[in-house]
């Protein structure tokens, strides 16, 4: 560089956001740097600072401390310092310039013949391309989730996100995935701006666990609130602030809201995009009274856009209670218990027409009568029926009625029986002899320290009973029968000690053999690495028994699950046991219409379990059970179930999604990239084959760029390693290194400028390439990027306004690198050819948005004008939906086509060349 000048004033080509610099100080090879506008001091040697000295030239517009512009018409030079002479008749010093002038803008850089290397700026071509893929892509938010590509989970989070405000009731049978399924519907949400603030509650056993999930699956980091949490925030905040408001992801037990009218209140009141809630059966509700955990989530859900209500029982407190969790998402459609009622008793026979028509027969007379009383718009679509029976007009009928009986679009419940893949369940139950010295309990942990025995010291056993109590007993007489260890877990431990218990249970090598569980052991914990399940007594609710052995079967068990279930020969035990094996087949079989069915014996089941009764006696009272246990069943098949089995999977739908994402997972040119992009920010990369690397921190370019460990980590593209290795990063679009990574480089200046020879590429010519990206500014709640994603454009043109691009051969062309300042220094390139260029090229680009934008506004309209029909016809069944319900939808459509048409240009990059023949 040469000999700097007090006072004169260079620019960092390493950091030009500081703005104009002034020399200061040069001695001993050293020079001293001061940026005013950032107020930093900078020391470089003379001899590799990163310095370009600041030079404008005849016509080049300048810009004053106070503001002004001016137009240069001569530059004088004194003792090394700069006078700009102007048009506006004004001598402007260089010291008097401001000093926040920056070379940032790609045309500034270029034109100031700041440019960067071509790798560099084929680099920022591709991020263009590769952001526009993933902001648009109908699969962003699943494809980082580390999960199998299991069907029925990825319908339902392919079917919820896709709603403007999803609010729903997961309640797939025990094991079947629901914490992925909300994980997938939030994440998505999340990444597209739907949901930015997000509250999950759930039972307190349950905190760590959800933490955990939601951490290694999604890489999403929650805060944990407690009662200590929220007395530290409030201290160290100004005045009253509300704590919830210093998260925007927040994780807290229930109880928490619940026990505490303040902190519900500050929830309450701060608002969330979305909220979700575990063990929703906990919810009660009657036309007289409700809890206070539902009033709570009720008034939670009434400020809340989205809303996601979990359990696998939802039944469990009968009509009333499964209508209450209705009505909390949908309050327009689940208005009267009566009318609800009322309308579970034809879901029979709308199950029975929806399979004739899926079967491509005709409807009845009886059908047509039943669902045209309901409304003139599916009258409407019977009448086609007659005129048009293709699949699209069957199709269309099929879910106008899906959505008007039964739970249609607010419910989603997939069973083991209409799924498939799950592992066997074998009952042993195992009656056992009284003891007139030894009361039931001691007779029962003599026989499990045999079973103990028998199984060997490697076999993990999982046994549960009611209370804590009993629980704290069999552990402490348990180890005067046997030598092992066993671990307790019970609501009685804090939650870092029942996670400790767990996390120890699970050690396959030091940890417990046994885990002795209370009834809070039964609900949302996994064990399924365990294979024996001691149910050491019997709850009388059989959902409740279904979560007790949901513990074990889940989605991955492998084994066969062995339930162990020890009762005292004429005993109330032994009734219980019978009535759920011999009546019910509980213990190997999901029960359907289990509440229904307790509720009809409750009376008959409490009195032969006060008084057992003879064998007569016994099977009498067996068999009614299982008759009734069969009515019920086929009843449900025939209505309720096939209802939910229609509406809860849609393979079809299904498919298109895990195509999606294995088409992602699957994209090598993706990974190629990702790994250039590493490189180039100074990540030290170790391929380790498998598509896996190492990756560490060694010479980061930037401070911005997303942390890494400085140990480094171990990561895959490869999906299939994931899921077997969660020690592994899981690299995907939807990584938090990827997502930044492409921040990072897309808001810096890094390649946005640059310079190539093009030699044989025919006549000489100077062209100029472009790279626009048209963006639009809107709220992220109307995630516009679903339809408009930031979008690149790319114009070439030659220095005689000629569009070339289109041109093939220009991408197979081989590029060199050069020194544009000779070209530059040509002032009809500088002042005549580059603007007219850049002119020509914006123009172009201009003529591109309007193809763009009419194809953004056409897929909008296909998808919400559906959803405004669907609310209107509902409206016609329904005189609680109101109409601005139906006008906020409308409201939401006009907003985002107003948004389309206000989308801007944004000129990303240039590349100038020089062809030569």
């Amino acid at each position: 560089m040469d000999q700097p000048v007090i006072g004169q004033r260079w620019v960092s080509d390493s950091e030009s956001e500081l703005g104009l610099g002034m020399v200061l100080k040069t001695e001993f090879g050293r020079v001293e740097m001061f940026f005013p506008a950032a107020n930093e001091h900078r020391h470089y040697a003379l001899k590799t600072a990163p310095l370009r000295r600041v030079v404008f030239k005849e016509a080049d517009s300048i810009k004053t401390h106070e503001g002004q512009d001016y137009v240069v018409t001569t530059v004088e030079n004194k003792a090394g310092l700069l006078i700009y002479h102007t048009e506006q008749g004004r001598a402007v010093a260089e010291a008097e310039l401001s000093d926040t002038i920056s070379f940032s803008k790609p045309e500034d850089r270029l034109l100031a013949a700041q440019v960067d290397d071509l790798r560099t700026y084929a680099l920022r071509t591709e991020a263009l391309t590769w952001r526009n893929k993933m902001q648009g892509s109908q699969v962003r938010g699943f494809v980082g989730g580390r999960v199998d590509m299991i069907p029925h989970q990825m319908f339902i989070a392919g079917e919820v996100s896709r709603r403007l405000s999803p609010r729903v009731l997961l309640a797939d049978e025990v094991g079947l995935g629901k914490t992925i399924e909300a994980g997938l519907i939030m994440h998505r949400l999340h990444l597209t701006g739907r949901a930015s603030r997000v509250l999950i509650l759930v039972p307190e056993p349950l905190i760590h666990q959800w933490f955990v999930e939601l951490l290694r699956r999604f890489n999403m980091l929650f805060s944990i609130f407690d009662e200590d949490r929220c007395v530290a925030i409030e201290e160290g905040g100004v005045g009253t602030a509300n704590p919830f408001s210093d998260s925007q992801l927040v994780l807290c037990p229930v109880s928490l809201l619940a026990n505490d009218p303040i902190r519900a209140k500050q929830a309450i009141e701060i608002g969330w995009d979305m909220l979700i809630v575990d063990e929703a059966h906990h919810l009660q509700w009657s036309p007289e009274k409700a809890s206070i955990e539902y009033e709570l989530v009720a008034a939670l859900a009434a400020k809340t856009p989205g809303l996601l209500l979990l359990t696998a029982t939802p039944q469990q407190l009968g009509p009333e209670g499964h209508f209450a969790r209705l009505r909390l998402l949908d309050a327009d459609r689940y208005t009267d218990l009566a009318q609800f009622v009322e309308e579970s008793a034809h879901y029979e026979e709308v199950a029975s027409a929806l399979d004739r028509l899926l079967d491509g027969k005709a409807l009845s007379k009886a059908d047509k009568e039943l669902f045209g009383s309901k409304s003139e718009r599916i009258r409407e679509h019977c009448d086609a029926i007659k005129k048009n029976t293709d699949e699209a007009t069957r199709m269309a009928l099929v879910n106008e009625l899906l959505d008007t009986f039964g739970t249609g679009r607010v419910m989603f419940r997939n069973t083991r029986a209409a799924l498939s893949g799950f592992p066997v369940r074998k009952a042993l139950l195992e009656p056992l002899k009284a003891d007139k010295e030894a009361d039931e309990n001691t007779v029962k942990v003599k026989w499990l320290a045999k079973l103990l025995k028998e199984l060997g010291e490697t076999t993990k056993v999982l046994a549960i009973c009611r209370t804590r109590a009993l629980a704290e007993q069999i552990h402490e007489m348990l180890l005067h029968e046997i030598n092992l260890s066993a671990g307790l877990f019970h609501e009685g431990m804090n939650l870092m000690q029942r996670d400790r218990a767990a996390a120890h249970f699970a050690n396959e090598e030091e940890g417990a053999r046994l885990l002795i569980c209370s009834e809070i052991g039964s609900e949302g914990r996994n064990f399924q690495f365990a294979h024996h399940l001691v149910l050491f007594d019997l709850p009388e609710d059989p959902e409740l028994l279904e979560q007790r052995i949901g513990r074990l079967d889940r989605i991955g068990q492998k084994a066969v699950i062995q339930i162990h279930v020890p009762y005292v020969k004429g005993s109330a035990g032994e009734v219980l046991a019978r009535w759920y094996h011999e009546g019910l087949n509980a213990f190997e079989k999901n029960v359907h219409g289990a509440t229904e069915i307790a509720t009809t014996m409750r009376d008959e089941l409490t009195k032969a379990m006060a008084k057992p009764p003879a064998a007569a006696g016994m099977k009498t009272f067996l068999k009614k059970a299982k008759d009734l246990h069969g009515s019920v069943t086929q009843k449900l098949e025939r209505g309720h179930d096939r209802l939910l089995e229609l509406n809860s999977c849609k393979p079809q739908m299904a498919a298109t999604t895990i195509g999606n994402i294995r088409a992602c997972d699957a994209d090598e040119d993706f990974e190629e990239f990702f790994v250039r992009l590493l490189d180039y920010f100074g990540m030290h990369i170790e391929e380790l084959g498998s598509r896996s690397y190492f990756i560490q921190p060694a010479n980061l370019l930037t401070d911005k760029f997303p942390s890494v460990p400085d140990e480094g980590m171990t990561v895959t593209f490869d999906r299939t390693r994931a899921l077997s290795r969660e020690h592994i990063g899981f690299l995907t679009w939807d990584h938090p290194i990827v997502r930044g990574a492409l921040d990072t480089l897309l808001s810096s200046e890094d390649g946005n400028s640059a310079f190539a020879m093009w030699r044989g590429g025919g006549s000489e010519a100077i062209m100029l390439e472009v790279h626009y990206v048209l963006e639009c500014v809107a709220p992220p709640s109307l995630h516009i990027e679903r339809f408009m994603p930031a979008t690149p454009i790319r114009i070439l043109v030659d220095h005689a306004g000629a569009d070339h691009s289109a041109d093939d051969s220009f991408a197979k062309a081989r590029m060199e690198k050069g020194a544009v300042a000779k070209l530059l220094e040509k002032p009809a390139v500088k002042r005549k050819l580059m603007p007219d260029m850049l002119k020509k090229a914006q123009q172009l680009a201009v003529e591109r948005v309007v193809a763009i934008n009419a194809v953004a506004q056409a897929t909008m309209n296909g998808q919400l004008l559906a959803e405004c029909e669907r609310l209107e016809q509902l409206s016609q069944i329904n005189n609680h939906v109101k109409p601005e319900d139906i006008a906020a939808l409308k409201l939401h459509r006009s907003q985002l086509a107003s948004s389309m048409n206000e989308a801007r240009l944004k000129l990303d990059s240039v590349r100038l060349i020089l062809r030569l023949s």
